[in-house]
């Protein structure tokens, strides 16, 4: 736990018996590039798919049940990965497809400029895997009149109480006679009751009720799965490394799906900014890459902080 370790990454994880909590890797593309810090160029797809499986199936076999995988790819490879991972995991354990808006400013004129990469997110088990929602804090507008029924829980909007497509979605036990109107509503009639009696619906003139959110009681606007928010690698952050990651976004996954005291593995490590988010928030590390200038420049970093 908690070092860096150089060699070929494949070779590695077979000697490592620690079992991981979280993984995440940033490995080359297939781009057919030479970045100096690595040779990003494959013969074809098929070898550089070739290449990345069976590293993969081995850091499959130690993840625990609890344990997620997170694959930061570019949109080209995506999709090849993303089979490739429906066979090692099993489709039913994909989690979520990210999409994190780099702002690339690279000018192109024969398409449109891409400017986004690809997070796949895959659970060892997805009955069991970790994962914790964030949220992003309402902030009302002080020049708009929100509604406030004078219970003292401050402004609130309204959500449906009644189904809009009860032929589409089906719920016999939840079609019922309430205030008049016989409809198929989102909660029990108990549950419709008890938010009566709190005062905790509005009606309209036709008794229709919505339920009463309160900005007070709500977690936030939830998390979604296009970030626009992290912008790239910032100069004051920026090291000495090719194709580096903003600290923010590996913090921000850290945050979703691990613990403190977790033990991550990042076995394309480059410049170590798993390792560096793992400090910070308190989780375990273990950092692979066969290119030593990475593990210099972790290290060196790790003196300058």
């Amino acid at each position: 736990m908690n070092e860096y370790i150089v060699g070929d990454n494949l070779e590695v994880l077979q000697t490592i018996e620690t079992n991981f909590d979280f993984c995440y890797i940033d490995p080359p593309y297939n781009t057919g590039r030479d970045f100096g810090d690595f040779d990003d160029r494959f013969q074809d797809t098929k070898s550089f798919i070739e290449f990345l499986k069976p590293r993969i199936e081995l850091v499959h076999q130690k993840l625990n049940d609890n344990g997620n995988l997170v694959l930061h790819v570019d949109p080209i490879a995506s999709h090849y990965c993303k089979v490739m991972l429906d066979e090692i995991f099993g489709i039913k354990n994909f989690q979520n497809e990210i999409i994190w808006c780099t702002n690339g400013m690279k000018k192109v004129k024969s398409k449109l400029m891409r400017s986004h990469d690809v997070l796949l997110v895959y659970s060892k088990k997805k009955t069991k895997a970790y994962f914790k929602p964030m949220y992003e804090q309402h902030i009302l507008d002080p020049n708009k009149k929100y509604k406030d029924d004078g219970t003292g829980r401050g402004p609130y909007t309204t959500s449906a109480a009644v189904n809009s497509q009860p032929d589409v979605i089906v719920r016999e036990n939840l079609r019922y006679d309430w205030n008049g109107n016989h409809r198929q509503w989102w909660c029990s009639k108990e549950r419709m009751q008890m938010l009566h009696d709190d005062n905790r619906l509005e009606y309209n003139k036709k008794g229709i009720p919505r339920i009463k959110r309160y900005y007070s009681e709500l977690d936030g606007i939830p998390l979604k799965d296009v970030w626009t928010d992290i912008s790239s690698t910032q100069v004051g952050e920026k090291l000495d490394y090719a194709t580096q990651k903003p600290i923010k976004l590996i913090e921000r996954l850290l945050h979703l799906y691990t613990k403190e005291n977790d033990n991550c593995i990042d076995f394309f490590a480059g410049s170590g900014v798993l390792g560096r988010a793992c400090k910070k928030l308190n989780r375990n590390y273990t950092l692979i890459d066969i290119n030593e200038n990475g593990k210099n420049v972790f290290e060196q970093n790790q003196t300058n902080e």
